[in-house]
């Protein structure tokens, strides 16, 4: 009996214990349903649900003003296209003599023209219908078409073009026009937001955003004077002469060019700076043609061999490798071998900027620059004068004549400058010096620069006249040594920097 008992007795202890566990279950069921029946109850919002991410109210209102620019500027750009004539000639035996006879059959070609259009850009730039565009999209086009932002199509009319800087002005008949605001370029910075609008490809009134990548770029091989504005905002063909703008919708550039190795956008365009479109614009408008301003220097960069050897402690300002005779420069008081380190108070990066502060400066305008002479600063005042029109770049010939005699110094040979060569190279029969006549490949000389054909003035800033000249300086030059020399190329005189073989 008391082993039953005491059986009962565990037994209700275990009933007991099953009940309240089974309470507790339920408890945790009831609250888990009944949240499961709120997240899917009607009217109560699920704790799932997707919401509305929090964006800064700075970013929503560069958002907007955006859509602003787009706006204000997007009815200053217009569409252009023109036609042009292509005349070519056509030998009647091109489908027999294609190559390389064909041309044998030259007196016996027939003339052939036709008809080529292409599509560019442009900005108005006054509300009676001056628009600015590039010198390359209406250079010689029988007609232009502009389809202004409305669609309205009108007939431009060429009011001048200056191929030097690629702009050109053309105007239609029409008043009360949205013009675009004039930005200043020089203020741009590298890292700034800008937007590129135009017809690319034909897609009409498009816009990309970027920034400026680089300002200043030069030799790009566009134009005579660059001083480009490079920007990664997608500039594709039709975009030409189109407004590069600021985030205040302000013109700082005309879309100009691309660089691609496929012929579209790789991430590199170039634009003419704002402040160099509106000088040319101007004096296109005012007078048809652009005049600028001369000194009469030639200049290059100085690079760190080139400072060294004019005794400079750092690469800065350009090099004058030649002054010509009766030059504002040389009545300023300017040597060849000075360093213009500065001009009217602004730094001479490089050879662009000097010569494009010099081309735009009025005709008649005093420049003050700042020069280092034989290690001296000293500031000039010089008076510009107009380009001469004479004034025209001359390219190198190399000469087949004259290896009379040689003398090697670091991977080249020179011989006496005769006047048939002087003749031969473009240069007065007065000319004097010694002509590279041969140049070593992979040398050192080849490496400076130094090509046939080369005139050298100068070595180590002694005069060189002849051949015998020459001679009596190359026995004091070392192995290891730097030798400066002075050469003309052409007509273009110049200083480059050899290091001998060490």
């Amino acid at each position: 009996g008391f082993t039953t008992l005491k059986l009962q007795s565990y037994n209700d202890w275990m009933n007991k214990k099953t009940v309240v566990f089974l309470v507790i279950v339920a408890i945790i069921l009831g609250f888990l349903i009944g949240g499961s029946l709120k997240v899917f109850s009607p009217g109560q919002p699920s704790q799932t649900q997707a919401y509305p991410p929090r964006v800064s109210e700075e970013l929503t209102g560069e958002n907007l003003a955006f859509s602003d620019i787009v706006k204000t500027v997007g009815p200053t750009v217009v569409n252009i296209s023109t036609t042009k004539t292509i005349r070519k000639n056509l030998s009647p035996f091109r489908h027999f003599f294609e190559s390389p006879f064909g041309d044998f059959f030259e007196p016996f070609s027939i003339p052939k023209k036709w008809k080529e259009q292409s599509l560019g850009s442009g900005v108005l730039v006054s509300s009676d219908g001056y628009i600015m565009t590039n010198y390359h999209v209406v250079d010689k086009a029988d007609e232009i078409k502009v389809t202004l932002f409305n669609k309205q199509n009108y007939k431009g009319k060429i009011v001048g073009l200056d191929p030097k800087t690629d702009i050109a002005v053309i105007k239609i008949s029409a008043k009360g026009l949205m013009a675009i605001k004039w930005g200043n370029s020089d203020g741009i910075q590298v890292g700034e937001f800008v937007l590129a609008f135009g017809n690319p490809y034909g897609f009409s009134h498009t816009v990309t955003m970027g920034i400026v990548s680089a300002v200043g770029r030069a030799n790009v091989g566009i134009a005579d004077y660059e001083d480009f504005i490079q920007t990664d905002a997608a500039i594709n063909p039709g975009n030409s002469g189109g407004p590069l703008v600021n985030i205040r919708g302000e013109l700082i550039g005309i879309n100009t060019a691309i660089f691609s190795r496929t012929g579209g956008y790789q991430g590199i365009g170039f634009a003419v700076p704002s402040n160099m479109a509106e000088s040319v614009m101007k004096q296109l408008i005012r007078e048809g043609r652009v005049t600028r301003g001369w000194i009469g220097v030639t200049i290059q960069g100085v690079n760190a061999e080139l400072a060294m050897e004019f005794g400079l402690d750092k690469a800065e300002g350009v090099l004058v490798s030649d002054v010509f005779r009766g030059s504002p420069a040389e009545k300023a008081g300017i040597k060849r071998g000075d360093i213009i380190i500065g001009i009217n108070g602004k730094q001479t990066r490089n050879v662009q900027t000097l010569r494009n502060i010099v081309a735009q400066s009025k005709v008649g305008s005093a420049l003050k620059l700042e020069v280092i002479s034989e290690g001296k600063t000293v500031f000039l005042k010089v008076t510009t004068v107009e380009f001469p029109k004479e004034m025209v770049e001359v390219n190198t010939e190399e000469s087949e004549e004259g290896m009379a005699e040689e003398n090697a110094l670091a991977g080249f040979s020179v011989t006496y400058l005769t006047a048939g060569i002087a003749k031969q190279l473009g240069l007065s029969r007065d000319e004097q010096g010694v002509v590279i006549v041969k140049v070593e490949p992979y040398s050192d000389a080849d490496k400076a620069g130094l090509k046939r054909g080369d005139v050298i003035h100068e070595m180590n800033k002694k005069r060189v006249i002849n051949l015998r000249d020459f001679n009596n300086i190359t026995p004091n030059i070392r192995k290891g040594d730097t030798v400066l020399l002075f050469i003309n190329r052409g007509g273009k005189k110049f200083y480059i920097t050899l290091k001998t073989y060490s």
